[in-house]
């Protein structure tokens, strides 16, 4: 396997690890960072759902204790009956439009210069979102009712704008219905799980002729990178919103996407959307 191609393959499933669970969108971050890497093809977004796989399983090993529990009390727990249809519950806004209007989306949208009036926008609403006064009224995810779920997963179905952040729209979304930062963001977290490998198992089926054993190399060092740096990622988002807000991310999120436009318009960057 070409080093330049897994040079490539490292750099992707970091960005893809370090972004997925910030309210930053990983989906944004590989189509800007695939760009420049000139690593956007076809093969490129293959590449893309395997290190989503890996993000997604750092999740699941993180919260496996809690995962497991639930699994196994569906039978005789009420509170895991009552955990496992919420997340059904918040799975349904974005799987019923995804099916609608992802094609569309994806045409239109999956291009560099949308992405990055996507993340001013949202940088704009954490901004505004923070500013407003929190009431808690849901400490614990387990707490948390069917209609809780419900408008979490139509937040998260904003998500399917790329540089939206799925997990930007959903713990935005907790704070503003009640949620604490923890349940928000842990919910966040748990859904991930459902969403992304449904998405990732339908895309690999789209995308099966694609697939070739001469990539093994090339996706096995994109999955342990995306794995690593997710899980690495996960567990100091838990300790950063103890004492921190989302504020920080969300001028992040305004700097880089007047970055992008402005190298794009400047002539500076080769954007192949610009």
């Amino acid at each position: 396997m070409d080093p330049y191609i897994l040079a490539k393959a490292l750099i992707l499933g970091v960005v893809e690890g370090l972004t997925e669970f910030l309210p930053v969108s990983s989906t944004g971050h590989l189509i800007l960072v695939g760009d420049l890497l000139d690593f956007n093809d076809d093969r490129g977004k293959l590449f893309e759902i395997v290190i989503q796989c890996g993000a997604i399983l750092a999740v699941c090993w993180e919260y496996r204790v809690k995962l497991g529990a639930v699994i196994s009390g569906l039978g005789s727990k009420p509170e895991a009956r009552r955990f496992a249809l919420n997340l059904a519950i918040a799975f349904m806004p974005l799987a019923v439009l995804g099916l609608a209007f992802g094609k569309a989306i994806k045409a239109q949208l999956f291009q560099p210069v949308p992405v990055a009036l996507a993340f001013i926008v949202g940088g704009l609403i954490i901004l505004w979102a923070e500013k407003r006064e929190h009431t808690v009224r849901v400490r614990e995810v387990e707490d948390m009712r069917w209609s809780d779920a419900l408008k979490l997963g139509i937040a998260q179905a904003f998500a399917l704008i790329p540089g939206t952040s799925r997990s930007g729209a959903t713990i935005i979304g907790g704070l503003l219905v009640g949620l604490s930062r923890k349940a928000a963001t842990e919910f966040s977290f748990f859904l991930a799980i459902p969403t992304l490998f449904a998405a990732s198992a339908y895309q690999l089926y789209k995308e099966r002729a694609l697939l070739s054993f001469d990539d093994v190399g090339m996706w096995t060092v994109g999955f342990v990178s995306a794995f690593v740096s997710a899980f690495l990622c996960v567990r100091w988002l838990l300790r950063y919103i103890a004492s921190h807000d989302f504020t920080p991310f969300a001028w992040y999120r305004i700097v880089f996407g007047l970055v992008v436009l402005g190298t794009a318009y400047g002539g500076l960057v080769n954007w192949t959307a610009s």
